[in-house]
């Protein structure tokens, strides 16, 4: 079994709030000023391209979290 290190606990907070962060930007909002890129209006004006840029991060982290925070 693999050890955790210290550090180990906070990327995998990070991880989880790129990837909640990710998923609200998707949320349907009426009362948005702007319509994204998909057509409709949403949280997250900038939609899907701040999405991805969240889910890289979500990525980023979990392969840094897995590559140096486990023995």
């Amino acid at each position: 079994m693999k050890t955790r290190k210290k550090g180990y606990k906070a990327l995998l907070a990070l991880t989880m709030l790129f990837t909640l962060a990710a998923i609200i930007t998707l949320f349907p909002n009426s009362g948005a000023s702007k319509v994204n890129l998909m057509g409709y209006h949403s949280i997250c004006s900038a939609a899907p391209m701040s999405t991805l840029i969240l889910v890289i991060g979500a990525g980023a982290t979990c392969f840094f979290r897995k590559k140096y925070f486990t023995e």
